[in-house]
């Protein structure tokens, strides 16, 4: 009777201890995952590192109003009132449809541009786990300025023009972020003489955080199949992120005046000789 009495209480407090074992098991489990999926969030705070586009998408459900300049040749001095003469403007709209997709429409003076855009995320950077955030992003241009006057044979579809990027970025810590970002870019009506028909490009951007709300923002996009013959140069930015609440301001300065991404990273024009140095910025309202 006390052998079986001595049995009954082992067993016991081997099955108690085993079931706390377990829970503690599961739970050590439960905490690890927990911190594996920890994401690593604010890499870039802009919609854009200057005008390349960063991996941030809108939050469902919110729209964004944006607003941007870029003035005319800065070198041109008070011939054209250091670039207020000869602006270019876009205004345009965002919105998140879901938290992994972003879609949006803009309209540019360049051109009488119009662009649609869907920014998608693949994947996030996690604190203890995934080592970058993955993003796609492709737009459609429609050229609005083309005319039959100038161009008689001209087609619906020569209006068109596409890119498709892979923008991929890493936080490094709260103050510095990078990115690098593939891109294709396929037009329809382009010069034969000075660029290609599918463009290849890599692109670099980088923030660095100097304050609770200001950072500096740089990009660099080089062109792996531009034509010897080409007038246009790989494009350069620098720029400065300004948060004030519900508003992204951003002040850059570029070789390029152009804003939608066909032709801001085929066609930069500058800088050659000291000449062309384009000042602008981006606004955006979340609402």
């Amino acid at each position: 009777m006390n052998i079986s009495k001595i049995s009954f209480s082992l067993f016991f407090l081997f099955c108690f201890g085993f079931t706390n074992a377990q829970d503690d098991l599961f739970k050590e489990l439960d905490s690890d995952s927990v911190k594996k999926k920890e994401i690593a969030t604010a890499a870039f705070k802009g919609l854009q590192v200057c005008t390349m586009q960063s991996t941030k998408l809108a939050s469902k459900g919110e729209w964004y109003f944006l607003v941007a300049h870029r003035f005319g040749d800065l070198t041109e001095g008070f011939d054209n009132f250091f670039g207020f003469d000869n602006a270019n403007s876009k205004i345009g709209g965002l919105y998140g449809a879901t938290e992994w997709l972003t879609v949006g429409f803009s309209r540019h003076t360049l051109n009488k541009n119009y662009e649609l855009t869907a920014k998608y995320k693949f994947a996030n950077q996690e604190v203890n786990g995934f080592p970058v955030t993955i993003v796609g992003y492709n737009t459609m241009d429609i050229n609005s300025q083309l005319s039959e006057d100038e161009f008689p044979l001209l087609k619906a579809s020569n209006r068109f023009a596409f890119s498709t990027q892979l923008p991929i970025s890493r936080k490094f810590s709260n103050s510095f972020s990078m990115e690098f970002n593939p891109i294709y870019i396929h037009k329809n009506l382009y010069e034969p003489m000075f660029e290609e028909k599918d463009n290849f490009l890599l692109a670099l951007g980088g923030r660095y955080k100097v304050s609770k709300r200001i950072s500096i923002n740089v990009e660099y996009a080089a062109r792996l199949n531009a034509r010897e013959t080409s007038l246009y140069h790989n494009p350069a930015t620098i720029g400065m992120d300004v948060e004030t609440g519900g508003h992204i301001f951003q002040l850059v300065f570029s070789n390029s005046q152009a804003m939608n991404d066909i032709t801001y990273f085929t066609n930069a024009n500058g800088i050659t000789d000291g000449k062309g140095i384009y000042f602008g910025f981006n606004l955006y309202r979340v609402f």
